[in-house]
């Protein structure tokens, strides 16, 4: 046995005290779908919905430890996710303090269950607008007070702690060794544990990673073969946009062709949480939904009758983003469309449009932009419908009618400026 698994081992019989083993389901509707045995580890189950509690936990016990019969350090971490859940969950367990510094434009929400988990034994402050800003006031914090930073991946004790997800799985499939893995990447603090774990006890397991397309960190550091670090991400999957991976785990992931991690739009993971929301019932955030979304990507004829585990790494979905969530999923569904319509400024000209719709379009969408010459007048225009085929229809109606419009569903930078 490799020293790094009997750590793991060590770190599941610590964290045994306050988590049982998340479950292991074979999900059917997804079984029937691929036609493999799809099987979801419920990471969004644990007391905090999600797996960095297994990390920060053993962190901690391993600092606290080290300081036997001394005074407990203090500890801090910067996170404005789930880190910062399992880090107050921790030190309320342990009776340690620690202050959390998050970013400002924390939502409430999240601020509101972070000082639920750590009770009296935390303190927030809320610093800078963004995640660096705050990582640099805990580290500065942590100078100052010669306190003890927890960071959120890139530590030996933290990828033990997250590679006890794999010694669960092993056990409830009864040391059978599942044929595939499915984990998404973050800052590579799972994936490496992971990985490092599967090497000594189940070499013959496959593992496909999963990045979010605005961050995709690991893939480009694996493509030059050198560290990376974005200089523009997409914060929408917020639990796995990380601009650049961590350096421990990039040192055990780098050997890891880069055609094995996959990347995911994030308007088709938002029809996948849209799907498993309603089909399902499973609420996930989108970080928790890379695993299941990427599935359509793995080839046929590779994954048949197959035993496959998707890691579902967390559930803290904050439902003042559905709006957001459904909007995305309809743009990548075909069924809603942003176009700017050139209207003719002439009596009848709104009813001869309007007449033109079909019995399923609906506008969800209609606001004057300018008067962009006498006769015309600019109109933003969003429309529904229950068929991505109705949009032609619509659309050729529109040219036989005189009517001028631009599709700008697909242009980013204008559909943030004006939709």
């Amino acid at each position: 046995m490799h020293a790094f698994t009997q750590k793991v081992k060590q770190a599941r019989a610590n964290l045994e005290q306050v988590l049982p083993a998340t479950p292991l389901q074979l999900n059917v509707h997804l079984t029937q779908q691929y036609g493999a045995d799809i099987y979801l580890k419920r990471e969004d189950l644990t007391p905090v919905r999600s797996y960095k509690l297994r990390g920060a936990f053993n962190f901690i016990s391993k600092a606290l430890a080290a300081h036997q019969g001394e005074q407990p350090p203090h500890f801090v971490c910067a996170s404005a996710g789930n880190h910062a859940q399992g880090f107050a969950f921790s030190c309320a367990h342990f009776g340690v303090h620690g202050t959390i510094f998050m970013p400002v434009t924390t939502p409430r929400q999240k601020i509101d269950k972070t000082e639920t988990f750590g009770g009296d034994f935390v303190e927030v402050r809320l610093t800078g607008d963004i995640f660096d800003q705050c990582l640099a006031a805990a580290q500065q914090f942590c100078a100052d007070q010669g306190a003890h930073l927890v960071p959120p991946f890139d530590h030996e004790h933290i990828v033990e702690g997250q590679a006890t997800i794999g010694l669960e799985i092993m056990a409830q499939l009864a040391d059978e060794a599942p044929d595939i893995v499915v984990l998404p990447v973050g800052g590579g603090g799972l994936s490496a544990g992971l990985l490092q774990l599967f090497k000594d006890i189940a070499p013959k397991t496959e593992f496909v990673f999963v990045e979010p397309e605005g961050a995709p960190s690991l893939k480009r550091s694996l493509e030059t073969q050198t560290r990376v670090k974005l200089h523009k991400i997409d914060n929408f999957v917020d639990g796995a946009a990380v601009a650049q991976i961590g350096a421990l785990n990039f040192d055990m992931l780098k050997d890891v062709p880069a055609d094995q991690v996959h990347l995911v739009p994030e308007n088709r993971l938002c029809a996948t949480i849209s799907s498993l929301l309603n089909i399902e019932g499973l609420v996930l955030e989108p970080a928790g939904a890379l695993s299941i979304d990427v599935l359509e990507d793995l080839p046929a004829e590779h994954i048949a009758n197959k035993k496959i585990v998707c890691i579902v790494s967390g559930g803290n979905f904050d439902f003042e983003r559905l709006p957001e969530v459904k909007e995305k999923a309809m743009s990548y569904r075909g069924l809603k469309k942003y176009f700017i319509l050139r209207l003719p400024q002439r009596p009848g000209a709104l009813k001869d449009f309007l007449n033109m719709l079909g019995p399923d379009d609906d506008i969800a969408r209609f606001e004057y932009l300018k008067k962009s010459a006498r006769n015309f007048g600019t109109v933003l225009l969003g429309i529904e419908t229950n068929d991505p085929a109705n949009f032609q229809i619509l659309f050729d109606k529109m040219a036989r009618g005189g009517f001028s419009y631009q599709d700008i569903t697909e242009n980013d930078l204008l559909s943030s400026l004006i939709v």
